[in-house]
């Protein structure tokens, strides 16, 4: 089916391009203008898919006639989209965990044999883990920070066990006590940052069970879950110290 476009302007004096469109059903924004053509130029566009084509146009056409709203246009995308993030990112990832437990965390295996000798499996050759060691080994940097209750939850307590498999992958593995994820306005969600230009929030429902996954590109909420990240990065601790401060309350 055909798009329903409708034009919203051009600073051409004559009519001609360049020019802007929207699509009245999807939002998107047709842009309208001579195409990049230079081999040179070209090879300098990042994330540039096969399928895809660059055009140029003056600043001034998108000051003038590019929509404005600011309120986030919701995106979900599929768990098999968020794993594969997980092996396409080309810098870094790095996750906030807030909850006090993971419905998944209690019915994996490893939860019992924690709950029965106080120490956390790793398992180095599950998929996810021979994937996060393939990745710091090339290089990149890979993080996370857990908030912690006072006391620590079951839920809370396995996550600090098992960190030092987190470790052992090369991750920078952190915790931090609520109060300070507080007083340092830490928000309260679970989120992934890749690449420090996109992120994935986690919706867990009341019983911790993981729902939607909303992927988040507008470079100004993406910057608030940078800061964030900075924020926590500062005031927690490497798990392995966290843990001896614990054993010391």
């Amino acid at each position: 089916m055909a798009r329903r476009l409708r034009f919203t302007g051009t600073d051409s004096k004559n009519g001609s391009c360049p020019a802007l469109h929207e699509d009245t059903s999807s939002g998107e924004i047709i842009v309208q203008g001579a195409p990049l053509t230079d081999p040179e130029d070209v090879a300098q566009l990042q994330h540039l898919g096969p399928g895809d084509a660059a055009v140029v146009v003056p600043r001034e056409l998108l000051v003038h006639h590019a929509p404005t709203r600011t309120e986030r246009v919701r995106k979900l995308i599929s768990p098999e989209e968020f794993e594969q993030l997980f092996y396409s990112f080309s810098y870094s990832a790095w996750h906030l965990e807030t909850r006090r437990g993971y419905a998944s965390d209690r019915e994996d295996l490893g939860f019992e044999e924690f709950l029965q000798t106080g120490r956390a499996p790793m398992d180095l050759d599950s998929d996810w883990c021979t994937n996060i060691c393939a990745q710091t080994d090339s290089g990149k940097y890979i993080g996370r920070v857990r908030v912690v209750d006072d006391p620590p939850t079951e839920g809370q307590l396995f996550l600090l066990s098992y960190a030092r498999c987190n470790a052992t992958t090369g991750e920078d593995a952190r915790n931090m006590w609520r109060k300070d994820a507080v007083s340092a306005h830490i928000l309260d969600e679970d989120f992934w940052i890749f690449d420090s230009r996109l992120v994935v929030v986690l919706h867990f429902d009341d019983q911790d069970v993981l729902g939607d996954l909303e992927l988040i590109t507008e470079p100004a909420a993406v910057l608030g879950y940078c800061q964030t990240r900075d924020a926590a990065l500062h005031v927690s601790q490497p798990y392995d110290q966290f843990a001896v401060q614990l054993r010391r309350r």
